[in-house]
């Protein structure tokens, strides 16, 4: 049962990105670029007690999606989509890349926000973890 704090606050379908491999899927009311965690609800209105603490050092990225369901056919189109501050490429350590537009990328913090360059992407926009990325190219 949600608590009437959770109804008020905004919730995110979430998928985590994790650097061994899995995707978790689930939802995060609390998400905060300045915290080391947060915590991932199996149900949008779940109980607080339900939620499990995420670690972002645990993570290559987190990927706010539109549903969970997405479409693994869809080949992701990188024109230019408007978007709002600097054109980058991001590679992972593992090779996979995208592309999207920031307008706050800085090596030293502890992640950025990206926002996809296909606009009818699944994705809605990516949180980057800086320590787990091999390279960030600007284009």
């Amino acid at each position: 049962m949600a608590t009437s704090t959770q109804t008020a606050r905004e919730v995110s379908k979430l998928v985590v990105a994790c650097l061994d491999g899995r995707r978790l899927k689930g939802y995060v009311f609390n998400f905060s670029a300045a915290r080391e965690r947060f915590r991932l609800f199996p149900e949008a209105n779940s109980a607080p007690e339900s939620g499990a603490d995420v670690e972002l050092a645990d993570l290559k990225a987190l990927f706010f999606v539109k549903n969970f369901a997405g479409n693994p056919q869809y080949k992701e189109r990188y024109e230019s989509n408007g978007g709002r501050g600097r054109r980058l490429e991001v590679t992972f350590k593992d090779g996979e890349k995208i592309i999207g537009t920031t307008e706050g990328w800085c090596p030293q913090k502890l992640g950025f926000f990206l926002f996809p360059a296909d606009a009818k992407t699944n994705n809605l926009r990516i949180f980057v973890i800086n320590r787990n990325v091999a390279q960030v190219r600007l284009l």
